[in-house]
C-alpha cells in the first residue's frame, strides 16, 4: 500500500484473504455474511480509514475533476467574491466545484470533511472554523490535496493563502493618524479566529509607531450571532448597539476602525442620532469595500480585500499539490488596498484627550 493513497475494498480483501464481493457486502450490511467476518471487515476498514468512493472514480488518477470548497458563510460578501475567483480559475482547468457551508460549526465542518471524502474530490479548498484540525488532517492523510484559505491551521503544514489582514488594519489606522486622529477605537467581530487577531495586531503596530496609547477599551467586540442557526454575519444592529454605548463615554475617539463595512452602517446611525458628523466629529474606516460602501453618505473609506485574487491563487496552490505531491507547501499573503473616501476627510488638527 502506497502511503497517502486512499484504501480500497481490494486492499481490505487482500489483507483479510477475502473476496472483494464479501468485503463489500459486509460493509454495506447485506445478508449472507457471518457476524465474525462482518466484524473483521469493519475493524480493518476502521483501521485503515476506508471511505466509500460514491463516485466510483479513482482519487489517485484525479478522474473526479471536482474540487471541494468549504466556507463558513456564503452571505459574507468576501466569500461571494472568493467563490467567483475559485470557480473561474478551476473551470479554466476543467474542474467543477462541490460547495459545503459550515456556519462556523465544528460539527458541520466534520460532516463536510466526511462528505468530501465520500465524494472522491480531486482536492479541497477550505476556510476552516479554526477549531479541531482532525477532519482536515484525515483528508490529507488519505491523499486528498488540501489548501487552507483565509484562516490558517499551522499545525497541519498545508498550503495557505489569505489576505494580509494585519497590513490592512495597519494601513487603516495609519491613515486615520495621518488625518489627525490621536485616539482610535476598533470595533471587531467576537470570533476567536486569526484574521481578527491579525487585524488587532496591525492596529496596535500603527499606534505604537506613532507613539500613541492603546488604553483599555480601545478594542471592542461586536456580537455577531454566528453560532445561531441561519444567522447572517455582521449584524449592523449589533454594531449600532455597541456604538451607542461607545458614544456615552466622556471622551470620544477621533476615529473608529470597524472590522467590516456592515459595522459602519450601525455606527453611522448611532452617530447621526447623537448629532455627530462624519468625519468632522469622528472619522470612520471600514474593512471589505462592499458594493454599498461608496454610496453611503459620506462615502466610506475602507480596506478593499483581494477576494478574487485569493481565490484564484488557492486554485493554483491546489493544482501545484496535485501535480507535485512532494513539493513544499507554500503559504502566501496578498496585500489589501486602502480606498480613501469622504468618511476620513482632509487632514485636520485634533486636540481631544485620548481614551482612559
Amino acid at each position: 500500500m502506497v502511503e497517502g493513497r486512499r484504501h480500497t475494498l481490494r486492499d481490505i480483501a487482500a489483507t483479510l484473504d477475502l473476496s472483494v464481493n464479501t468485503v463489500s457486502r459486509a460493509l454495506s450490511g447485506k445478508d449472507g455474511i457471518g457476524a465474525r467476518t462482518r466484524a473483521l471487515v469493519r475493524a480493518e476498514a476502521e483501521r485503515v480509514g476506508y471511505v466509500p468512493n460514491t463516485l466510483a472514480r479513482s482519487l489517485v488518477l484525479g478522474s473526479a475533476m471536482t474540487f471541494g470548497l468549504v466556507i463558513t458563510n456564503p452571505s459574507n460578501p468576501f466569500y461571494a467574491q472568493l467563490i467567483s475567483g475559485i470557480e473561474l480559475r478551476a473551470r479554466a482547468h476543467g474542474y467543477s466545484l462541490l460547495l459545503a457551508v459550515t456556519d462556523e460549526s465544528e460539527e458541520i465542518e466534520a460532516r463536510a470533511a466526511e462528505s468530501l471524502l465520500r465524494s472522491s474530490v480531486s482536492g479541497a479548498i477550505v476556510v476552516p472554523v479554526q477549531g479541531k484540525v482532525d477532519p482536515w488532517r484525515r483528508l490529507g492523510g488519505v491523499g486528498v490535496p488540501t489548501v487552507l484559505i483565509n484562516r490558517d491551521l499551522p499545525d497541519l503544514g498545508y498550503p495557505f493563502v489569505g489576505t494580509d489582514n494585519a497590513l490592512g488594519a495597519y494601513q487603516a489606522t495609519a491613515h486615520a493618524i495621518a488625518r489627525g486622529a490621536r485616539s482610535i477605537v476598533v470595533l471587531e467581530e467576537d470570533l476567536p479566529i486569526t484574521t481578527i487577531e491579525d487585524r488587532i495586531a496591525g492596529f496596535r503596530r500603527a499606534m505604537a509607531e506613532a507613539d500613541l496609547p492603546v488604553p483599555r477599551g480601545s478594542v471592542i467586540s461586536v456580537p455577531t450571532r454566528r453560532y445561531e442557526e441561519a444567522a447572517l454575519p455582521w449584524q449592523p444592529e449589533q454594531a449600532y448597539r455597541v456604538a451607542r454605548r461607545l458614544l456615552r463615554r466622556p471622551a470620544l475617539p477621533d476615529a473608529v476602525v470597524v472590522g467590516n463595512d456592515y459595522f459602519a452602517l450601525g455606527l453611522y446611525r448611532a452617530l447621526h442620532e447623537h448629532g455627530l458628523k462624519v468625519p468632522g466629529d469622528m472619522m470612520v474606516i471600514g474593512f471589505g469595500d462592499y458594493p454599498f460602501s461608496e454610496f453611503l453618505s459620506p462615502s466610506l473609506t475602507t480596506v478593499r480585500l483581494p477576494a478574487q485574487e485569493v481565490g484564484s491563487t488557492a486554485v493554483d496552490l491546489l493544482l501545484e499539490q496535485i501535480e507535485s505531491p512532494d513539493a513544499e507547501p507554500r503559504k502566501q499573503l496578498i496585500a489589501p488596498t486602502l480606498v480613501t473616501r469622504e468618511s476620513t476627510g482632509p487632514a485636520i488638527p485634533r486636540s481631544r484627550i485620548p481614551l482612559t
